[in-house]
C-alpha cells in the first residue's frame, strides 16, 4: 500500500479514446457499409473478412476488397466505403453504454481527454457534431491527420505530443485488435472494452466488459499498475 510520501503518478495525464465501437456504436454501421460495397463488387462479406474490416481504416478495407474482387482502383472503392459509412453515421450513431457518463466524470475530475480515430475526418466531425456534441474533447484526430493511421502508432504518438506528455502517461481506451496494437506500439497502456472482435490479453492491456464499469479511478488504476510493472489481466 502506498504511503503519503509516494510520488508515483496515479491520474492519467490524458485519456485517449477510440471512437468507433468504443464511444459510439458504429462498428455495425461500418460492417454494413463494407458489406454494401463488397456486394456491389460481387463479394459477400463473411466472418473470414472481419479482421480486414472491423477496426480497420477505410484504405485498408478498400485494399482488401480490391484483393478479393479484382476491382481496378483502391481509391474508388475507398470513396464508396467512406460515402456509405458517412450516410449511415449521419442517420444516427448512438453512444456506447456508459460512454457519456465516463466522459462527464473525466471532465468533472479535470482529466483531459481526446478522440483518436481511424475514421475519416468527415465521419469524426459528423459524430462529434451529433451524438457527442456536448463532449469537451481537447481535440480530435482522424485518419486524415497523420501520415499513417491505426494499427501504426502514429495517431497515439501525435495525440500525446499535442498534450505535451509522454505516451506512457496516457491511457488509451480501445475496442479492437488493430486499435489496441496502435496504442500499444505508441507506448500507451490500454484499457480494452471489446466490441465485435475479441482482443487477446497481453502485457499492458487491461480489460473491462463495458464502459459502464469504468470511472476515473479505474483509469488511474491502469496508470498505477503500469508504473508498478504489475500487469493484471481480467476477462471482464
Amino acid at each position: 500500500m502506498s504511503g503519503p510520501d509516494d510520488h508515483r503518478v496515479r491520474t492519467p495525464a490524458a485519456v485517449l479514446f477510440d471512437m468507433d465501437g468504443t464511444l459510439v456504436d458504429t462498428e455495425t454501421l461500418w460492417w454494413d457499409a463494407a458489406a454494401e460495397v463488397a456486394e456491389g463488387l460481387g463479394h459477400r462479406l463473411s466472418d473470414a473478412d472481419a479482421p480486414e474490416v472491423v477496426g480497420r481504416a477505410v484504405a485498408d478495407t478498400a485494399a482488401h476488397l480490391v484483393r478479393m474482387t479484382g476491382a481496378p482502383r483502391v481509391e474508388t472503392v475507398a470513396a464508396d466505403l467512406a460515402g456509405s459509412f458517412l450516410r449511415r453515421v449521419e442517420a444516427g450513431a448512438p453512444p456506447r453504454p456508459g460512454a457519456c457518463q465516463l466522459l462527464a466524470a473525466l471532465e468533472q475530475a479535470g482529466v483531459p481527454f481526446a478522440l483518436v480515430s481511424a475514421s475519416p475526418r468527415s465521419v469524426v466531425d459528423s459524430v462529434v457534431a451529433g451524438s457527442l456534441a456536448d463532449v469537451a474533447f481537447a481535440f480530435t484526430l482522424s485518419a486524415d491527420d497523420t501520415v499513417r493511421t491505426k494499427p501504426y502508432p502514429d495517431p497515439y504518438r501525435a495525440a500525446a505530443e499535442r498534450f505535451g506528455v509522454a505516451t506512457g502517461a496516457c491511457v488509451a481506451v480501445e475496442d479492437s485488435p488493430d486499435g489496441t496494437a496502435s496504442a500499444e506500439a505508441a507506448g500507451c497502456p490500454v484499457l480494452v472494452v471489446p466490441s465485435l472482435l475479441p482482443v487477446a490479453p497481453g502485457k499492458g492491456r487491461y480489460f473491462a466488459s463495458s464502459l459502464e464499469d469504468v470511472d476515473p479511478a479505474v483509469l488511474e488504476g491502469v496508470i498505477l499498475a503500469t508504473s508498478d510493472r504489475f500487469f493484471a489481466q481480467t476477462s471482464g
